[in-house]
């Protein structure tokens, strides 16, 4: 990869999810089946090998990872990536403490040396270690397999009609207002073989796709500029998330189209450019306070940020304080029965809902995947925790959220799917509406700063608009809204019901030292909040 383009890579965010020993590769072979007898061959070598050095548990990742990048702006395209990467990961219990080596050769040898070294470096580990990991016990599944259920499979499609997808996309957009526009797909396809000392074998494929747009229109007197994403998000789906399907659109109070189970770019991608060049000429917004009424596509953010990250079980205990921050949340607050939200407020941990990008059928330990409440009636009453973890919270189970980004990486502790349930009546966004006499109606996620504890954050959007006695109006600019965790779940006075419900969610979830990125999705229907500060932007600068 040439500088440049890593520079254009990182700039969207796609830098991070390139893998270690990748290698380029001719679109077709993105195609080649997985080798299931040699992958458990490999598995075999590894666990035999672990019982051998005196390896009291073991657990071996055989993966083979494949991306595929489509990078466009305006009638070119930027840039093609076929990537894949293979590799084996094992990871030993020795005395109580933790090794993990991994290797890029697949074959036996390596695989015995690289699980010999694992053990190695967890018995030197053992000898500094003050307290022995417990781990939950899991029972083994024997052979099973799981796959993302995918209608077409996004890498089977011509690279040809991918590009004549997004140049077509762009060139809509442009002849719709847009100065400037780029269009970039993205997919994912884990081919993940799990085994285990429990006696698991288990086979995954997963897939992921997202298509993020960007339009940009420029006032040429002034030089001012506006810009608005799309408003889709990524899902743990195949090619069919792109048919465009009337089912999954929701069309909203003021004229705005939202998007559930499947997405009309072209659609999204002229409106885009309409809003981002009638964004150039809305009043700026006037600071106060507002009852705020927050699309799915916004409120994804603010679940992930304020509920899905302090409530991380390692979070909480400060393994993470050193990266990414700890957390307000803390364990005596369960047992106090912290309230968190207003009555109607419930947060659902989720790790099998379809089309998320956290489904899977068992997670990076062997543990099969589940949902669980983690805010209930308002009340907080567990977290997210891995085999190692759950002890801690008095649990005999895992809650099956451990997660690698790649077979050289050691799975750990990630977010499970964090999702705001439905509200209990029938309740339309309309319906909502009505009742809001000063109010701001807000879309799309936008730029957001948050404290080290996950406690005080303001967060933007793509598009604010003004409801008036019931009545969504015009757009407005340079909002964005300010809030305390738990003064802002405890100002949630309504919630749309499941017709409503749609999935947000965050393709580039960066945690750990040295960092993995992971993909996770939080769903919600309509939510409103009464009496939320509102700041200008314009004027804070």
């Amino acid at each position: 990869m040439q500088r440049r383009d890593f520079l254009s890579f990182a700039g969207i965010g796609l830098a991070g999810m390139l893998l270690p020993h990748g290698r380029s590769i001719a679109a077709e072979a993105l195609l080649e089946p997985a080798d299931t007898a040699r992958r458990r061959l490999l598995a075999d070598a590894a666990l035999a090998s672990a019982r051998a050095a005196g390896a009291s548990y073991c657990d071996v990742r055989v993966g083979r990872y494949l991306r595929q990048f489509v990078v466009t702006r305006e009638d070119r395209v930027e840039n093609i990536v076929n990537n894949e990467s293979t590799g084996v990961g094992i990871r030993v219990l020795f005395d109580g403490a933790w090794g993990f080596a991994a290797t890029h050769r697949m074959t036996t040898d390596a695989v015995a040396e690289a699980t010999r070294l694992a053990v190695a470096i967890a018995r030197a580990n053992s000898r500094s270690q003050t307290r022995k990991v417990e781990l939950a016990p899991v029972r083994g599944v024997g052979e099973v397999s799981w796959k993302t259920p995918v209608k077409k499979n996004a890498m089977a499609v011509p690279v040809k009609e991918k590009v004549d997808l997004l140049l077509g996309v762009n060139a809509a957009a442009m002849k719709a207002g847009a100065d400037f526009f780029n269009s970039t797909l993205f997919l994912v396809n884990e081919h993940k073989y799990f085994a285990s000392t429990d006696g698991s074998y288990i086979d995954q494929d997963v897939h992921r796709i997202w298509l993020p747009i960007t339009a940009t229109a420029v006032d040429k007197a002034s030089g001012k500029f506006r810009t608005r994403n799309g408003l889709s998000s990524p899902m743990g789906m195949g090619y069919e998330f792109l048919d465009a399907d009337p089912a999954g659109k929701y069309t909203l109070p003021g004229g705005v189209i939202g998007y559930g189970s499947s997405y009309d770019v072209m659609a999204d991608a002229v409106a885009s450019a309409r809003d981002a060049r009638a964004k150039l000429k809305a009043p700026s917004v006037k600071p106060g306070k507002y009852d705020l009424v927050v699309d799915p596509s916004n409120l994804f953010l603010t679940i992930h940020e304020n509920v899905g990250h302090p409530l991380e079980l390692d979070r909480v205990l400060g393994y993470e304080a050193n990266y990414a921050g700890t957390s307000f949340a803390t364990l005596d607050k369960r047992e106090q029965g912290y309230r968190w939200g207003s009555g109607i407020v419930n947060f659902v941990a989720d790790k099998t809902r379809p089309g998320s990008l956290g489904a899977v059928g068992y997670d990076d330990e062997g543990v099969k995947t589940r949902q669980w409440d983690l805010v209930r009636d308002g009340i907080l009453v567990d977290y997210q925790a891995t085999r190692d973890e759950a002890h801690i919270l008095g649990h005999t189970e895992s809650h099956g959220c451990s997660y690698a980004d790649s077979w050289s990486s050691v799975q750990f502790q990630r977010m499970a799917n964090v999702s705001l349930m439905p509200g209990k009546q029938p309740l339309s966004v309309a319906d909502m509406v009505k009742d809001v006499e000063n109010g701001l109606y807000v879309h799309g996620r936008g730029s957001y700063s948050i404290d080290q504890q996950r406690y005080n954050a303001q967060f933007g959007g793509q598009l604010f608009y003004e409801i008036k006695n019931g009545k969504v109006t015009g757009m407005v600019e340079d909002a964005a809204y300010q809030i305390r965790t738990p003064e802002f779940w405890n100002a949630c006075v309504a919630i749309c019901d499941e017709r409503d419900f749609r999935l947000g969610g965050s393709f580039f979830d960066g945690k750990g030292q040295p960092s993995q990125v992971s993909a996770v999705s939080h769903g919600s229907s309509t939510t409103r909040f009464n009496g939320i500060n509102i700041i200008n932007t314009a004027r804070s600068i």
